[in-house]
């Protein structure tokens, strides 16, 4: 296979074939990553040319956000059985198979379907998770920094297609813009089917870091029910003060985000005169501060106190929050805001993977937080509905702002309730 050959090609080199899984995993979260925030470009799209409204477009968001959540625990145990390779080449097929349906859409109920419900399975298969799973199979050593490397390409998926897609709808209508999503899709799963393996013994090798001299361990049984793996992990989890610290967090974590810039950003602007392609210009700058500042969490995240790191990144989230209000919208003010608010986007990620698996472990954490992970979609989820029905009745989306922002300063207190040193849970 060409992922053998490749590894004795680099092994000569003096470099470790976790990071060309670093590379793939990179390349199919970023794809991954446009199709989630794609939507948010096409919401004006829908609004004129079928006449639905800014909530029932939200609602079939908040649907993906869910599943998109929801289905990270189950990824995980789909992967423990199946292998990285053959999940997350399903779930880029779903999403391909459901933007191309997309196409020919006419009613709301299809746009739920097939953005809601198709896209929200097959995005939840990439997700976070699967870098988890990553860096905990390949990384004893960098992997907190891996962790920043692969949650950032989030920021760079909103770098690279979210202002092309707007272009792209501007200049020639958003279904379009949905066919160079697919293009992506593809790129990426020729990646994945080439040079994605399972676990580091699949090529020979030792996670990096690892220097044992031991013959090398044999994987796990994979044969556990993917349910019974899944809901175990969280009747476990369920028990513990810190599962229930990290799940509110990162459900905070998510309605200040994914569900509410991501989505709302762009007609947000729009209700104050600043047109669509420069308001995805915005979110695109704030991929770049971003994608410095979730790489440099991972960073710190191997170095310093993680609870303190929430307690900073939900702090200073909040503040840029309902700083925006008051920014008039002028080229300063929004800038000031992309600034400090794309630091740390998704610059939490890596502390509370870190504290997931100082609890639980590495062999269950990547079933833990897809747990946690599916409170931040929830989050996501509530926040795309929230603040698309405050745009319907009130005719405003700052209101949605302003409960974020306190949220975030909820979330920076409660963090540092929890123990320096978290006694590892019972497996």
């Amino acid at each position: 296979m060409i992922s053998t050959w490749l590894s004795s090609v680099l092994a000569r080199r003096d470099v470790h074939y976790g990071w060309v899984m670093v590379a793939v995993t990179f390349l199919t979260a970023l794809v991954s990553a446009g199709a989630v925030g794609a939507p948010g470009v096409f919401i004006v799209p829908l609004q004129q040319e079928f006449g639905w409204t800014t909530a029932e477009i939200s609602s079939a968001l908040s649907i993906r956000f869910i599943l998109f959540g929801l289905m990270a625990p189950f990824a995980a145990a789909l992967m423990n059985r199946y292998g990285l390779r053959n999940v997350a080449l399903a779930g880029q097929v779903i999403i391909a198979l459901s933007l191309i349906g997309s196409v020919a859409m006419t009613q709301v109920w299809q746009l739920v379907v097939l953005w809601g419900v198709a896209v929200g399975i097959g995005t939840g298969l990439t997700a976070m998770v699967l870098g988890a799973t990553v860096a905990a199979r390949w990384f004893n050593h960098r992997r907190g920094l891996v962790v920043g490397i692969l949650t950032a390409s989030v920021a760079t998926g909103q770098l690279v297609f979210l202002p092309m897609l707007a272009a792209l709808t501007e200049r020639f209508g958003w279904r379009a813009a949905l066919m160079l999503l697919c293009v992506g899709l593809g790129v990426a799963a020729m990646g994945v089917l080439l040079l994605m393996r399972d676990r580091p013994s699949d090529v020979g090798l030792r996670p990096f870091g690892d220097a044992g001299t031991d013959p090398l361990p044999a994987p796990p049984p994979t044969n556990a029910p993917i349910m019974a793996a899944a809901l175990g992990a969280l009747r476990d989890a369920a028990k513990t003060r810190v599962f229930w610290i990290l799940f509110a967090t990162f459900f905070i974590c998510g309605a200040s985000t994914n569900g509410l810039i991501q989505v709302h950003l762009i007609p947000l602007c729009a209700d104050f005169g600043i047109p669509q392609v420069q308001a995805a210009g915005l979110l695109a700058a704030m991929g770049i501060f971003d994608f410095v500042g979730t790489i440099l969490s991972g960073w710190l995240s191997d170095r310093y106190d993680n609870r303190w790191l929430l307690f900073w990144y939900y702090g200073l989230r909040g503040l840029s929050l309902l700083f925006l209000p008051y920014s008039d919208f002028t080229f300063y003010g929004l800038s000031l805001f992309a600034v400090f608010y794309g630091l740390d986007w998704i610059a939490t990620v890596p502390p509370t993977v870190r504290l997931t698996a100082q609890k639980f472990g590495p062999e269950r954490a990547g079933l833990v937080f897809g747990w946690i992970f599916a409170g931040h979609q929830l989050g996501a989820a509530t926040a795309s509905f929230g603040a698309g029905l405050s745009r319907t009745v009130l005719l405003s989306y700052l209101p949605a702002f302003f409960v974020a922002g306190a949220l975030c300063i909820v979330a920076a207190t409660i963090v540092l309730t929890i123990s320096k040193h978290p006694r590892p849970a019972a497996a």
